[in-house]
């Protein structure tokens, strides 16, 4: 399969691995569905004679069909990360979460004309981690995985906003799982969230640029670069943001700029986890059933005084214990009516992936479809065990997945009427 896969173009990649399986396996179809950018749906991929009456979103002889979460197979497999098998009078169809370190990347769905034994849905299993990786590595030179993402084109100030967030929303790691998420307003408010794993640490952000449109994503390009770029020449937090107040005051386009801002480091052998400020809402613990804010020394956002001084504070996790950072637009106007505190403590057992989605809804619910904010969430669940070896299948630990959906189970908020408004908001 591997060669397959390095023989093929990159946009012919995923196909190469999926007919190598199909063949092997006897399957009748084998087809890969890529989650889509408003994380409610999936979305298969097709690509098909320009004069074929495929339904769907087309360019050229490529075809995208949006598929809404309605509780069933599909997303129940992304949701408990583990093999679904549906039986059907002629046939039978597999649908495997396509996974790296908790990232749902999508799904590999193939329809087989008999049952599957046990060792062909290990195999299939395997073959959709393998396919993760397919994804990861040939998405880096074409658009086509993108493209099927993207229910509605990006403004540009939604194109400059993604290119700022982590190319994986989610990580799993040995001491800890993420995820972060961002619900845009309909003219993009400037949120952002970053991440990145050092060997012994965590390092971890969440921005809020003043204003809406370009220029508050040229804000947000200001601060984000230069957070990264102090974090990777090693400085500590307070340097890292007196060095952003000093960049976002001194180059911003428009004047009067600032950016808002959490900035965490956590030691993985130790738990300690290091806080700073900078006039943003602060972090919430939840910790066995109650929720609290993080007391936070306090700071001016960066950008609003040039020689602002910053202090860091500092928290000790515990197993169990879940970190919680928001954007204002979480809480602000409609959304103030959501009881935040109750909220977390209802999702608690909820991976951080399916944890930051359920608040994103509750919010598109209390608020409506158009949001006039930026909504941005990062969740960290601290385990402890550095080092330790994790335990995963197919390329996530099923002890940490979520649970499975009620068999009754329909979508409230949003509706499937509402999805593609929704996907709609993620991408202007």
């Amino acid at each position: 399969m591997l060669d397959a896969t390095e023989n093929a173009s990159p946009v012919d990649a995923v196909e190469a691995v999926t007919r190598e399986l199909g063949v092997a396996l006897g399957a009748r179809t084998v087809a890969f569905l890529i989650a889509d950018l408003s994380g409610r749906a999936l979305v298969r991929l097709a690509h098909v004679p320009l004069d074929d009456t495929a339904a769907g979103r087309r360019d050229g002889a490529e075809v995208a069909t949006v598929m809404p979460f309605d509780g069933g197979p599909a997303e129940q497999a992304l949701r408990t990360q583990t093999v679904q098998v549906v039986a059907q009078s002629d046939r039978w169809t597999v649908l495997a979460p396509v996974t790296d370190r908790g990232e749902a990347i999508g799904l590999l769905e193939m329809i087989l004309p008999d049952e599957p034994t046990t060792p062909a849905l290990e195999e299939i299993a395997r073959t959709a981690h393998v396919l993760a990786f397919v994804v990861i590595a040939n998405r880096r030179y074409t658009d086509l995985f993108e493209w099927g993402q993207r229910t509605t084109p990006f403004t540009l100030s939604g194109e400059i906003q993604r290119r700022l967030l982590p190319a994986s929303f989610t990580c799993e790691a040995s001491a800890f799982t993420l995820s972060g998420w961002l619900e845009p307003a309909a003219s993009i408010g400037g949120d952002t969230f970053d991440y990145s794993l050092a060997r012994d640490l965590l390092h971890f952000s969440v921005t809020d640029a003043m204003g809406h449109g370009v220029a508050s994503a040229l804000t947000a390009t200001l601060g984000v670069g230069s957070l990264r770029n102090s974090r990777r020449r090693g400085v500590g937090l307070v340097e890292q943001a007196a060095t952003a107040n000093a960049d976002v005051a001194g180059h911003t386009a428009v004047p009067g700029s600032y950016v808002t801002a959490i900035l965490g480091r956590l030691n993985l052998r130790t738990g300690v986890c290091a806080l700073l400020n900078a006039g943003h809402l602060p972090p919430m613990l939840v910790r066995d059933g109650n929720t609290r804010t993080v007391p936070l020394p306090a700071g001016y956002p960066l950008g609003m005084f040039a020689e602002a001084d910053y202090r860091a504070g500092e928290i000790t996790l515990l197993p169990g214990d879940r970190l919680v950072l928001v954007t204002d637009g979480v809480q602000e106007r409609s959304a103030a009516s959501l009881d935040l505190p109750a909220m977390l403590r209802s999702i608690a057992g909820l991976h951080p992936r399916e944890a930051a989605r359920a608040l994103a809804d509750a919010v598109l619910e209390v608020n409506g479809p158009d949001l006039t904010d930026d909504a941005t969430l990062f969740i960290l669940d601290w385990h402890g065990g550095h080092r330790e070896q994790r335990r995963t299948s197919a390329g996530a630990d099923q002890t940490r997945a979520s649970s499975a959906l009620p068999t009754d189970y329909r979508p409230v908020a949003p509706s499937e009427e509402s999805t593609s408004a929704s996907a709609a908001r993620t991408l202007s």
